[in-house]
């Protein structure tokens, strides 16, 4: 899910950035170390600066050539939820499962969880097919899935699943 979330935090501005407007080095600085970051505290791929709310007197430090602002921003965040229904694109097939780009993060869709059907992988053509359905899964196809899992650990994952009724590549949703 795309939020606003408000973050208030110390921003170190370096000496090479003094020569610019106060605020124009601050906004810089923010967009250096905060923009396409993942905050696996709070699970929130944070995206892009909205707005500068507030910023404090700078500090100095002795035998620091930065100057520290407390500064109130805003920024747009990519959050997912579990069970939050997501549309993305298959960006590559593997034999056990697709991965799907939903925002700015991937997702894997376990080939257990693709469709309600005994499911095999063409490597050739990396592309996933039904048996009894004939529905093909490529890369590039759009699809609907359910968010099941979510790890903000030493490697991030988010598990998906089309398996469920209503869900799967778009294309076998228009069928329907």
């Amino acid at each position: 899910m795309y939020k606003i979330v408000t973050l208030r935090e110390r921003i170190k501005v370096p000496p090479e950035k003094m020569g610019l407007d106060e605020e124009e080095a601050i906004e810089k600085t923010i967009r250096e170390n905060y923009e396409s970051v993942l905050d696996s505290k709070s699970g929130m791929v944070l995206l892009s600066l909205v707005s500068i709310e507030n910023i404090e007197e700078g500090k100095i430090y002795p035998a620091d050539p930065n100057v520290y602002y407390m500064v109130t921003f805003k920024m747009l965040a990519f959050k997912p939820e579990l069970n939050e229904l997501v549309i993305g694109e298959i960006v590559d097939n593997t034999d056990f499962g697709a991965f799907v780009r939903i925002g700015p993060i991937d997702g894997l869709v376990h080939i257990s969880q693709l469709m309600d059907d005994y499911v095999s992988f063409d490597k050739k053509n990396s592309v996933f097919l039904g048996k009894q359905t004939k529905k093909t899964l490529k890369i590039g196809d759009k699809v609907l899935a359910r968010v099941i899992s979510i790890s903000w650990k030493e490697q991030n994952k988010i598990g998906l699943t089309m398996r469920q009724t209503g869900l799967g590549s778009l294309a076998w949703l228009k069928k329907r």
